[in-house]
């Protein structure tokens, strides 16, 4: 089906490709996205606004990998605490791969790590395929804490300091070390992050076309009545087992990506940066911040999360026992209150049917309403407050 325009229940749509259109609303709001993302090279550049290129690519890189646990998420109702094993393979084999073998094409170093992870989660996937629930969260956490100690034990790579993504032949100008994209060296300049970043633009649109169609597909239905009922699944002759370790796969593909891509741009990895467990919560906080029950919900939340971040690392206290920072502490707050007033993430909650969203429809047509969710937002208060000084009683004194 070509692109063009139609029209459903009397409203335009434009027709992106075959199952995906837009409403000009819609449209506007992607264009004027893309716009901004392919821009901020300029505006950071513009003196007093907070935008830094590096939070903003690596947000775009973890919201990526975030895409790919979204599969396990949205459709196989799984949650996996060990998805960094995926990102972090692939960023050391692209390490690897210049450093050992003196690989200096971007191309051919994206090709190496995807390969790598889809084969690590191939293999992790079928040793966890069997279970479901708080087993199968536990076993993924296991593989990825055993990846990362492996790594950080070995001075083959790095041990705690990690590997530089160049080649470091002998005699050789370090400036023609780095990897090379488009016959243009990833040396660190701002033109190649520039080119690097536009790249990384485009390669994330293109998988995210990629697994609109995967979600849209007789696999993506298919999957969604695995995630909703094994048992009826396998009644209607569905191979779970099956459909579950693809989807694992292609959740490591995505996390692949996002790892070779972040080996790339920041020309070095180590293990408490890729392979860490706090990673693999990063990715998975990023899921749900940006709304898992959505396919752009873990991209946006990525680059929001990283965005607040480093806004929030700038914040300093200076009181009586010196200067404090502050970052971590407003990050958690202004999170929890994002999370908070968005129950369906971000961009679940602002979408038509969102709770947000619904909730502004309402006071538009009814500003009283005002009144009724005060109240009922402070009987919500009180009754979290006194179920956690109940918990914390608990833990004190145990249970009488």
């Amino acid at each position: 089906m070509t692109p063009g325009i139609s029209r459903e229940d009397g409203s335009l749509r434009i027709r992106i490709m075959k199952g995906l259109e837009l409403t000009p609303r819609q449209l506007l709001a992607l264009i004027a996205a893309l716009v901004l993302l392919f821009n901020i090279p300029t505006l950071t550049n513009i003196p007093g606004l907070p935008i830094r290129q590096r939070p903003v690519y690596r947000g775009l890189v973890l919201g990526l990998a975030a895409v790919g646990l979204n599969v396990l998420l949205r459709h196989s109702d799984l949650v996996s605490f060990g998805h960094a094993a995926f990102f972090g393979t692939s960023a050391y084999a692209v390490a690897i791969a210049i450093n050992w073998f003196q690989i200096q094409s971007a191309l051919v170093l994206l090709v190496i790590g995807v390969v790598t992870a889809t084969l690590m989660a191939a293999l992790i996937g079928y040793f966890t395929l069997h279970h479901t629930g708080l087993y199968f969260a536990l076993i993924t956490l296991a593989f990825g804490q055993l990846l990362f100690s492996i790594v950080e034990g070995q001075s083959a790579l790095g041990g705690t300091d990690g590997l530089t993504v160049r080649t470091g032949e002998q005699g050789v100008p370090i400036l023609e070390q780095f990897p090379t994209l488009f016959g243009i060296s990833l040396t660190g300049q701002e033109l190649p992050n520039t080119i690097l970043l536009w790249f990384t633009l485009a390669l994330v649109i293109l998988s995210m076309l990629v697994m609109y169609r995967i979600v849209k597909s007789p696999f993506g239905r298919a999957l969604d009545a695995v995630g909703q009922e094994r048992t009826r699944a396998r009644f209607l002759g569905l191979p779970v087992r099956r459909y579950v370790w693809a989807a694992f796969i292609i959740s490591g593909i995505y996390g692949g990506i996002a790892g070779a891509l972040y080996a790339l741009y920041f020309r070095g990895v180590n293990p408490g940066a890729t392979l860490q467990v706090f990673v693999s919560g990063d990715i998975l906080y990023i899921a749900i911040l940006g709304g898992f029950g959505t396919l752009t919900g873990p991209l946006i939340g990525g680059v929001v999360f990283e965005t607040l971040s480093n806004l929030a690392q700038e914040v300093i206290f200076t009181g009586p026992a010196g200067e404090t920072q502050m970052g971590r502490l407003i990050t958690g707050v202004v999170l929890l209150i994002i999370v908070f007033a968005f129950p369906e993430g971000i961009v679940g909650s602002l979408k038509p049917g969102g709770r947000v969203f619904e909730g502004a429809r309402t006071f538009k047509n009814d500003p009283t309403v005002v009144g009724p969710w005060t109240k009922k937002f402070g009987r919500r208060t009180v009754e979290a407050a006194r179920r956690s000084a109940e918990n914390v009683r608990y833990l004190l004194f145990g249970v009488n």
